[in-house]
């Protein structure tokens, strides 16, 4: 003998296994992180990232994947970039071992690390970051295919 279908508990079971679906649904879809800034995959760690908030003499640095070039603008201001090889080895052979290498107030892109960052100091184009919202735009390419393909991102953080 059949036991009647109790049409309750029926429509109770399948409002509860609709909303587990949309639950699911909802959570593989949810963009966060990197995926939300669209931060170029080339790009391993970004200090600050956007929408950090920051103290007014904190260096800006973008960290790449191996193979990779920059060079970077801040508040429209495109920054000179100097590279951390040429500075040791330029004009420098006289240099003790030990002795302290004169980092200009520039951009620096490292090679060995394919890292560029700036601080801002006395004597550089930003002396210090202002109160406020700030715009940085790194562009970068690989390295074996030039300047020529370069892409650029650009994000906003905030000085305290």
């Amino acid at each position: 003998m059949k036991r009647p279908i109790n049409k309750q508990l029926l429509l109770v079971s399948v409002g509860v296994a609709f909303g587990l679906i949309l639950i699911g649904m909802g959570l593989q879809s949810a963009t966060t992180g990197r995926e939300a800034q669209n931060i170029p995959a080339v790009i391993e760690d970004m200090r600050p990232g956007p929408g950090d908030q920051v103290v007014q003499q904190a260096q800006v640095s973008v960290d790449f994947v191996e193979g990779y070039e920059a060079s970077l603008e801040i508040d429209g201001i495109a920054l000179e970039t100097t590279r951390l090889d040429e500075l040791s080895a330029e004009g420098n052979s006289s240099l003790e071992p030990g002795a302290q290498v004169e980092i200009p107030p520039t951009a620096i892109y490292d090679p060995g690390n394919y890292i560029i960052s700036f601080t801002p100091q006395e004597g550089a184009p930003i002396e210090v970051f202002t109160q406020g919202v700030h715009t940085a735009t790194v562009t970068y390419w690989k390295i074996i295919d030039g300047k020529a393909k370069a892409r650029s991102f650009t994000w906003e953080f905030e000085a305290n």
